[in-house]
């Protein structure tokens, strides 16, 4: 895989669109759900996504091949959440009414078919807990946790994307799932 998605980039750093739109469809839904996970809002995950790859397709020429690819556009949009965290006061709520859907909150977009309503608010519930609780997590915490658990990636990776030693990693992930844990307990 990594070859082709090198032979892929390098295609889009000759100035092949093509090559670049194979990228996005590649990494889209992955960094729509960093996002997602990092500040949870679907919108706000979106404009992630998109100013990620807008950005890495107007530095593409910046990129080191010998680095993954993924590493790259992954400490990008880790970088642009990271800034929009910063940048913004709690102005939001997961209990939030979603526009468009009365008296739904953004969790009623993500039911399953099938579970019964019981079955689906206890999902709900479940899901807006562990949700807050990693929107609790102080931010390098909460960055490390999201990319080793929702994005299954390696310590090394992890470690390119922060800009931080492997050893920094592992303390991080370390706290934030005791962090979790703690936050978690009574649910179990």
């Amino acid at each position: 895989m990594e070859l082709i998605e090198q032979r892929i980039v390098k295609r889009a750093q000759k100035g092949d669109r093509l090559a670049f739109a194979e990228l996005v469809e590649l990494y889209k839904d992955k960094l729509f759900n960093l996002g997602y996970r990092m500040l949870g809002n679907p919108q706000e995950a979106e404009d992630i996504a998109q100013e990620a790859f807008l950005r890495a397709y107007a530095h593409l020429n910046k990129y080191n091949a010998n680095h993954k690819f993924s590493t790259w556009i992954y400490r990008i949009a880790t970088n642009l959440c990271i800034d929009r965290i910063r940048k913004k006061k709690a102005d939001y709520s997961l209990d939030a009414e979603v526009d468009g859907i009365e008296g739904g909150d953004m969790y009623s977009r993500l039911k399953a078919p099938g579970d019964t309503p019981e079955q689906e608010a206890v999902r709900n519930e479940a899901r807006q807990e562990v949700q807050a609780a990693i929107e609790a997590l102080p931010d390098n915490y909460r960055t490390a946790v999201i990319l080793k658990y929702m994005h299954d990636l390696s310590l090394q990776e992890i470690s390119e994307i922060l800009e931080v030693p492997v050893s920094t990693v592992k303390t991080r992930i370390h706290r934030g799932r005791e962090a979790l844990r703690a936050c978690l307990r009574p649910m179990q």
